[in-house]
């Protein structure tokens, strides 16, 4: 059986020839590349030590600053955990040899599992002297109990102030008779791509590691929640690195450590950390309220594709295209409507709907914002005041339809919104459209992505409420030579629009 890639959380040996020592050395250090000639090293003679070794600088004085502020947490949680071998905490698929299975079952209580109680691992690191911790919310989610280990080996209670499912943090307090060694949080937006970067944490409940890498890309997207915005390293994170913290060269904490990609269950070098401009926000909201409160700004949105962009008349597909608007959400009160696309918000350039989704995320409810968007072919601006999400919603997207291809015929059949038609389809009886009963294969309505059972309710901004209404505006648009309308549809209760290729005349 194939190992499948997972999103959760090497070291290459690299053998050389003994004589290439006596020949060359190179070392990478603060960005210079060091060349020792032969003549660096001296043939080792009996009573004569070895010239040291040049290499790149060493991460230890880092290591001893922020090692005590790096904590173990374990969790328990009362279940019933079905199937698989109930004496490791592991699963039964995990590659690992004998000797660390033996080991973890050393680890854990006798009987591990077995007594209707699950037991996790992971990391956190202190935040505040008074003994804030921060950590992933899959870490601590519905724990009974949570324990956190400090460096020292001392295991202290820990309460949870609060967590934040949607961005996976959460954040915890422990009770010491002293003042707690603590991290301070970094800036993530000024981290590039190929610094150095030192990971802590407790991988497979080994402890106080320690490892090493580059930023390998910025901005990933793991489609696990709408304001996913992870940093890529190539440091070795394992299971139990959760939580952890990523430290930039100056020692200042610029992620947590909170999934991998992995085809082994291992590391493999594709680790993804939550950048701590989020942390920072989402760790003070914790503190003072016990979860986020996001702004809501009351649209649904969805990606504008090539086709979309040509029949909305922009040359570029970016931007976050409106597929519906709440009403008396803050956007209705703004003045923002259905069809528009969003260009920027509050100064800041949209790409696409998740740069919108995490800017509205990141604002302050009450707040005025500017938006620039797209209507009738021209640029306009309007300023919203932004609400509070009445569900932990600041702005849905819309599946996905697009396609390509220039074809003789649109190949749709429509049939009218009858009673009959709405009380099938489950609508209200206000809904005003047209039923697509039928698309013919490899025709343009297919390659835009309509179905049957798709209620068209405005051609190019035009509402239709009868099939005549619809091929005359689709006539019209043809002989206008247009090559592309944008047609919103119904489908499933939700809004959205199709970009529909037309033929020309």
């Amino acid at each position: 059986m194939t190992a499948q890639p997972l999103i959760s959380a090497p070291v290459r040996a690299i053998r050389r020839h003994p004589r290439a020592a006596l020949l060359a050395c190179t070392a990478l250090a603060a960005g210079w590349l060091i060349v020792l000639p032969p003549t660096s090293f001296p043939a080792a003679a009996e009573g004569i030590a070895p010239a040291a070794l040049a290499g790149p600088p060493s991460f230890a004085p880092l290591v001893n600053r922020v090692k005590p502020a790096v904590v173990n947490i374990s969790t328990t949680e009362h279940a019933t955990l079905a199937g698989g071998d109930q004496s490791s905490p592991f699963p039964p698929d995990m590659p690992l040899p004998d000797m660390f299975k033996h080991f973890f079952d050393q680890l854990q209580p006798k009987g591990f599992g077995n007594r209707g109680t699950a037991h996790a691992l992971g990391s956190g690191f202190i935040i505040d002297a008074d003994g804030y911790v921060l950590t992933n919310n899959h870490v601590v989610d519905n724990a009974d109990k949570i324990q956190v280990t400090l460096d020292d080996g001392t295991t202290l209670p820990a309460k949870l102030v609060g967590r934040d499912a949607k961005t996976d943090i959460a954040l915890l307090k422990i009770d010491a008779d002293h003042a707690l060694p603590f991290v301070q949080l970094g800036r993530a937006d000024a981290a590039q791509i190929g610094d150095w970067v030192v990971a802590v944490g407790n991988p497979f409940g080994l402890g106080g590691t320690v490892t090493a890498g580059i930023i390998s890309a910025r901005g990933r997207d793991l489609h696990s929640g709408p304001y996913d915005d992870f940093i890529q390293v190539d440091a070795p994170i394992n299971r139990g690195n959760s939580g952890g913290p990523l430290f930039d060269a100056a020692g200042q904490v610029i992620g947590m450590n909170t999934a991998i990609y992995s085809p082994t269950g291992g590391s493999v070098g594709i680790g993804f950390a939550i950048p701590s401009n989020l942390l920072a926000k989402v760790s003070s909201e914790l503190r003072a309220h016990g979860s986020v409160e996001r702004a809501w700004l009351g649209i649904r949105m969805q990606t504008l594709t090539q086709d979309l962009a040509r029949a909305v008349g922009r040359d570029h597909a970016s931007g976050a295209l409106v597929a519906s608007v709440d009403p008396n959400s803050p956007a209705a009160r703004g003045g923002i409507k259905q069809g528009d696309v969003i260009l920027a918000f509050g100064g800041h350039t949209v790409d696409n709907p998740r740069d919108l989704a995490r800017m509205v995320g990141e604002a302050h409810k009450g707040e005025p914002s500017t938006i620039r968007l797209w209507r009738g072919e021209a640029e306009q601006n309007v300023t919203v005041t932004l609400g509070e999400a009445p569900s932990e919603t600041v702005a849905g997207v819309a599946e996905d339809n697009g396609g390509s291809g220039e074809h003789a015929r649109i190949g749709l059949a429509l049939a009218p919104l009858t009673k009959d038609a709405r009380d099938q389809l489950d609508l209200p009886p206000s809904t005003r459209g047209v039923v697509v009963s039928q698309v013919s294969e490899d025709s343009p309505a297919a390659d835009s992505g309509l179905r049957p059972g798709d209620v068209i309710t405005q051609i190019g901004g035009d509402a239709v409420s009868s099939p005549h209404e619809v091929v005359r505006k689709l006539h019209e648009l043809q002989h206008g030579g247009r090559k592309a309308v944008p047609v919103m549809i119904l489908r499933n209760g939700d809004s959205y629009y199709i970009a529909l290729n037309l033929a020309e005349s």
